[in-house]
């Protein structure tokens, strides 16, 4: 008999095998991971480098292109000592009040030969002609601290730049005009009307060679730079960019987070990262403040003046950057406190320890929160979130945050999380002391 022959719709079974199909499976998952790890490390990256820049267009907004904001960084400077000393130099060098003494004295000198006097009593005179000239420069100079020390000084100072905001934008985007004058690399201010003001005095104070003031210069450098045309783009550019950069700068870090494998630790990594890169910013910022300082051109007038106005107009950059490191590293403790780690774990069971004898103590002493403790004990988790979102929320619509605004609201967060607790263990205590109660009631019946 010739052997059965088989079904011919059957095919040979294909042994499980490193070409088979889960093979290849396992091959297509593990390419689909590597491409999700690269692509969130590329998006993650590309976050970490954009937050100085996002925090320099927010500066640039919020700062130096709105009025306000300008007015009121500036302001402090009309009190600032080496603003004060320059400006009493460069308003009594504009005045250019002078007496001619030599002239005077020599006039003097012959009147008092006409009276009879000895020719040596005439060259004495003659030789307070110096003399006379360092006087008026002196009275020029006391009159013109006096005003510069004022009030008047503050309001003019104040008024001044608010009129000259659109020239400063015009610094930095090409735009504007006002009294402060853009030519080049060289920014200047236009001190006329503290001129005038002093002029004024002089007149009143009997000084009458000051009602000739000459129209001269009366243009006080602010600011010298050769690289402000660059300076102008790279503005432009952060300009185009607007407020969408911060936004943008948050989404490609949060997507770059859920597509991570490990995404806690993939959030403690954005955050040092980017703290890191505000601290890079912080650095070079200071290295850009000692190299200007160091090169000052011959236009500027005071170099602690340059200093002063340097310092003041990045102040607020400054605060902000101050301000990411710290919510940075926040951000990354928090998210490390809340993972799995020997440490983490060895934190929060001493808090819950904690929790549980604070809740014992108040249960002996008959102190109980009821349904309330048992409900945040069932609703815990979604309490923690629904307070993080919370407070994420009041951060993102602050008003030019600061540090104190974030460690204001890490202590708000701990002070909640802490209550939570506390009502979690005195819910579980709670339901502890009625279970063995329960107990003996459902034992009655059996007993009878």
């Amino acid at each position: 008999m010739n052997p059965p022959s088989e079904p011919l719709d059957e095919e040979p079974e294909v042994p499980a095998g490193p070409g088979g199909p889960a093979a290849r499976r396992r091959g297509a998952s593990r390419a689909r991971g590597i491409a999700r790890s690269t692509v969130s490390a590329v998006l993650i990256t590309l976050a970490c480098i954009l937050v100085p820049v996002s925090l320099l267009t927010v500066w640039v907004h919020d700062i130096v292109l709105d009025t306000g904001r300008y007015v009121s960084t500036v302001s402090p400077l009309a009190s600032n000592p080496a603003i004060e000393e320059a400006a009493v130099h460069r308003i009594t060098h504009a005045a250019g009040v002078r007496v001619d003494g030599a002239q005077v004295t020599s006039d003097l000198a012959k009147w008092l030969e006409s009276q009879g006097l000895p020719p040596r009593v005439g060259t004495a005179v003659k030789a307070l002609g110096p003399q006379l000239d360092s006087a008026a420069d002196a009275a020029v100079s006391k009159v013109a601290t006096r005003f510069v020390e004022s009030d008047r000084f503050e309001k003019v100072w104040t008024t001044a730049n608010r009129a000259a905001h659109s020239a400063v934008v015009r610094a930095l985007t090409g735009e504007g005009r006002g009294p402060v004058e853009v030519e080049g690399g060289t920014v200047t201010l236009d001190i006329g009307a503290a001129v005038e003001n002093v002029k004024q005095d002089l007149v009143k104070a009997g000084l009458s060679p000051a009602e000739k003031i000459p129209e001269v210069d009366k243009q006080m450098v602010l600011f010298q730079s050769d690289e402000l045309e660059k300076i102008r783009r790279a503005v432009h550019l952060l300009d185009v960019l607007g407020n969408w950069l911060p936004v943008f700068t948050v989404v490609l870090g949060a997507a770059g987070v859920l597509l991570a494998r490990r995404r806690r630790r993939a959030l403690v990594t954005t955050m040092l990262c980017a703290a890191a890169a505000c601290l890079i910013v912080a650095i070079a910022l200071v290295l850009v403040r000692r190299a200007y300082l160091d090169h000052l051109p011959t236009q500027v007038q005071s170099p602690a003046a340059a200093a002063a106005v340097f310092d003041t107009l990045v102040r607020f950059l400054r605060v902000s950057l101050r301000t990411a490191l710290v919510l940075g590293v926040v951000v990354a403790i928090g998210a490390y406190l809340s993972g799995a780690g020997r440490l983490p774990r060895g934190l929060r069971g001493r808090a819950e320890s904690a929790a549980d004898s604070a809740a014992g103590w108040g249960a002996a002493h008959g102190v109980r929160t009821g349904r309330v403790g048992t409900w945040v004990e069932d609703h815990r988790r979604p309490l923690t979130i629904g307070v993080l979102l919370v407070l994420a929320l009041v951060f993102a619509l602050w008003n030019h945050p600061t540090v104190l605004a974030v460690l204001l609201l890490v202590l708000i967060l701990l002070a909640v999380l802490a209550v939570l607790a506390l009502l979690a263990a005195t819910g579980r205590t709670s339901d502890q002391a009625g279970q063995p109660g329960q107990a003996g009631q459902a034992g009655q019946p059996g007993q009878r």
